[in-house]
C-alpha cells in the first residue's frame, strides 16, 4: 500500500469524486442521452481543475485552507459573521445531500450482494461510518476501500475499450447541446465532478504534501501536475462509465429504477459475476466518501470560525456527527435510490457558485497571496466556470419551481 501514500493531494480529490454519484449520474446520462452530454463532461473536469489549482496555490503560498482564507476577507464581526453563516450553510447542505448520495449508494451495493432491504443497510453503514470516525480507525479502511475504487475504475475503462468507442459520436458530443430533459442531469454532473468541499480539502492537503522546506515554485509546479493528471484520470473514467451506458442502453428506453441494473453495463467483462463486481465497487465508492464528505465538513467550519483543526475536539465531532446523521436519515427516507443520488449531486451543483465566489475573491487579495494572486487569464477562466455553472443551477432551481 506504499504506493498510496505517496499519491499527491490530487488524487485524493479524484477519489472523492469517483463515488457512487458518478457512477450513477454518468450511466443515467450515458443511458438517457447517449454521448451527447460528454461536453458537460469535459466541461466539469476542465473547471476543476481551474478551481483545485487556485486552491492548491492558496494551500502552499499561505499555508491556510480556504475557510481560514475567507475568515479574513472581512474585519468587522457582521460581515464576518454573515460570511460564515453564508459558507456553513452551503457546506452544510451540500455535504448532507452528499452524504445522503453516499449511504445510499454504500447501502445499495450491500442490498445486491445480500438481498436484504437496502434501508436495513442505511442504518448499518450510518452507523459503521459513525463509528468509524469516532475511534479514527477510518484511516487504514479508507486506504483499502479507495485501492477498490481504483479497481473499479479500470473496469469501467476496460468495458469501454472492449464495447468498443464510438468514436464520431464521442466527438459530437463535445458541441454543447442540451437535449429535452437532460437539465438535471448536466447539473448532477458537474455537482458529482466539482466538488465544493474537495476546494477547503486540497487547500489544506497540500500544504502537508509539500511542506514550506519546500521552494514555492517547486511545489506549485509538482501540485498543478498533480491535480492535472488524476483530475484529468478521473474525467477518462466519467466518460467511460458515459460510453459504457450509452453503448448497453442507450435507445432502449431504459429508466434506472434500481442500483443493481447498472451492472449489466459491465456484462461484457464480468458476465454473471456483473451485478457482484458493480455492487462491491459501488459499497466501497460509497463507503469511502461517507466517512470523507463529514470531515471535510468538519474542516471547512472550523476554518471559517476560526476553531482549532483537532477532530478530537467535541466542535467538530458535533459538526461530522451531524453531517452523518442527517444523510442516513435522508437516505433512510428516500424511496428512489437513484433519484436520491441524483438529487445530491444536483444540490452540489446549485450550490457551487458560492464557494467558488468566494474562492476567486480570496484569490484576488494580493495582501495575502503577494505575486501569486490571479492573473487575467486564470480570472476569466474562474469567471466562465462560476456563471456557467450558475446559469445551469438557476435554470434548474427556475425548472423546480416551476417558473417558464
Amino acid at each position: 500500500m506504499k504506493w498510496l501514500r505517496n499519491l499527491g493531494p490530487g488524487f485524493l480529490v479524484t477519489a472523492a469524486f469517483i463515488g457512487p454519484g458518478t457512477v450513477t449520474t454518468a450511466s443515467k446520462a450515458g443511458a438517457e442521452f447517449g454521448f451527447a452530454l460528454v461536453w458537460a463532461v469535459v466541461f466539469s473536469v476542465f473547471a476543476t481543475i481551474v478551481l483545485q489549482e487556485m486552491c492548491a496555490r492558496l494551500g502552499l503560498v499561505t499555508g491556510q485552507g480556504l475557510g481560514e482564507s475567507i475568515r479574513t476577507m472581512f474585519q468587522n464581526p457582521l460581515g464576518r459573521g454573515l460570511t460564515a453563516a453564508l459558507v456553513i450553510a452551503a457546506i452544510a447542505f451540500g455535504n448532507a445531500a452528499f452524504e445522503t448520495g453516499n449511504i445510499v449508494g454504500a447501502s445499495g451495493g450491500l442490498e445486491s450482494l445480500s438481498g436484504l432491504d437496502q434501508r436495513v443497510w442505511t442504518i448499518v453503514v450510518g452507523a459503521g461510518a459513525f463509528v468509524l470516525l469516532a475511534c479514527g480507525a477510518y484511516k487504514t479502511l479508507e486506504r483499502v476501500l479507495t485501492l477498490l475504487v481504483v479497481v473499479m475504475s479500470v473496469v469501467f475503462v476496460l468495458t469501454a475499450a472492449i464495447a468498443g468507442l464510438e468514436f464520431e459520436s464521442l466527438l459530437a458530443g463535445l458541441v454543447p447541446t442540451v437535449p429535452a430533459g437532460s437539465l438535471l442531469t448536466i447539473v448532477a454532473l458537474i455537482g458529482t465532478t466539482v466538488v465544493p468541499y474537495n476546494l477547503f480539502l486540497h487547500a489544506s492537503a497540500v500544504r502537508e504534501k509539500w511542506p514550506a522546506s519546500v521552494p514555492i515554485d517547486e511545489a506549485l509546479t509538482a501540485a498543478r501536475r498533480d491535480a492535472a493528471v488524476s483530475i484529468s484520470a478521473g474525467g477518462l473514467i466519467t466518460l467511460a462509465i458515459v460510453a459504457t451506458a450509452a453503448s448497453t442502453f442507450f435507445g432502449a428506453s431504459t429508466t434506472f429504477r434500481t442500483l443493481g441494473q447498472m451492472a449489466d453495463q459491465l456484462d461484457p467483462l464480468f458476465g454473471s459475476a456483473a451485478r457482484y463486481f458493480f455492487a462491491s465497487g459501488l459499497l466501497a465508492a460509497g463507503l469511502t466518501s461517507a466517512i470523507t464528505a463529514p470531515l471535510a465538513a468538519a474542516y471547512a467550519t472550523a476554518g471559517v470560525l476560526g476553531w482549532e483543526r483537532d477532530l478530537r475536539s467535541w466542535k467538530l465531532r458535533c459538526v461530522w456527527a451531524a453531517i452523518v446523521v442527517a444523510g442516513t436519515v435522508l437516505a433512510w427516507l428516500s424511496t428512489s435510490p437513484v433519484a436520491a443520488i441524483l438529487f445530491a449531486q444536483a444540490a452540489n451543483g446549485v450550490l457551487l457558485p458560492f464557494v467558488a465566489v468566494f474562492l476567486l475573491a480570496v484569490m484576488n487579495r494580493r495582501s495575502l497571496l503577494g505575486e501569486h494572486t490571479n492573473g487575467p487569464v486564470a480570472n476569466l477562466l474562474g469567471v466562465v466556470v462560476v456563471l456557467t455553472a450558475t446559469g445551469f443551477g438557476m435554470f434548474q432551481v427556475l425548472k423546480a419551481v416551476g417558473a417558464d
